[in-house]
């Protein structure tokens, strides 16, 4: 087991409901779920101690093997630096690492809250995975709820909303990087996720509503039990009264 912080009161607000928050990434080997793939998972299981500490009890880095007879395209391979002869050496099965990211996300006597940054990207593409090696899996990643962290800093930052932004502007550089490999950055999301509650105690607001940009809409298919809704920029952290939970709430309904 690893300490991650002496203090889990930085998310108390979360642990009151969830058991465990999954902070997870995902490099894939194209941009469409249909026709493409994961090629590496990582993930970090953090629970609250009794002494309050919060604790990393379990956490995965695999990369995954390419189906038969593909290749990376090079675009992903100069982007992540991940090769076709790494994935045949060090990759596994999709059934092994399915398994695998079912153990981090499995249920206790709480809800599982699971946490991305562009939540909506890699859940698609989890899903497929589960769904194809892992049904028990699947289940799980449906009876979880979702924290999208790009939704939530869109609210806090101008426009570029990256990862490697959250990082610079949370002045996270010396202590993680954005690397594009997955176990990076979920590191990086960790603490820009420690420092956004920090910052300001909504997080639980956000879970299960992903703004997105209005001129292009929500690509692929959307996650059942989400709430997406239009998300403008804005040059300014927005105040309370203006987060897009509260724009939710105060409209009502479902946006698709």
């Amino acid at each position: 087991m690893t300490h991650e912080n002496k203090s889990g009161a930085i998310f108390d607000e979360l642990f009151g409901k969830y058991s465990a928050l999954v902070f997870f990434d995902t490099e894939t080997s194209g941009l469409d779920p249909s026709t493409c793939q994961i090629i590496e998972l990582a993930a970090q299981r953090i629970e609250r101690a009794p002494d309050g500490s919060l604790t990393v009890t379990a956490s995965m880095d695999d990369l995954v093997q390419l189906r038969p007879g593909e290749k990376l395209p090079e675009k992903i391979t100069e982007l992540t630096h991940i090769t076709d002869e790494m994935l045949q050496k060090a990759g596994v099965s999709c059934m092994d690492a399915a398994e695998r990211f079912t153990g981090l996300i499995r249920l206790a006597d709480k809800p599982v809250l699971l946490i991305a940054h562009n939540a909506h990207f890699d859940l698609q593409f989890t899903k497929v995975l589960l769904w194809s090696c892992c049904p028990a899996g699947l289940r799980a990643l449906e009876a979880a709820d979702y924290l999208d962290t790009l939704t939530v800093y869109k609210d806090r930052r101008a426009y570029p909303h990256r990862l490697a932004n959250a990082i610079e502007d949370y002045g996270l550089g010396g202590k993680v990087q954005n690397s594009h490999r997955a176990i990076d950055d979920v590191a990086a999301l960790v603490e820009v996720c420690k420092a956004m509650a920090a910052e300001r105690d909504d997080l639980g607001a956000y879970v299960n509503i992903f703004g997105y940009n209005p001129k292009y809409g929500v690509s692929g298919q959307r996650v059942d039990g989400v709430t997406y809704w239009p998300q403008y920029y804005s040059d300014e952290m927005r105040g309370a009264a203006e987060i897009l939970p509260e724009i939710v709430r105060k409209e009502g309904g479902f946006r698709g």
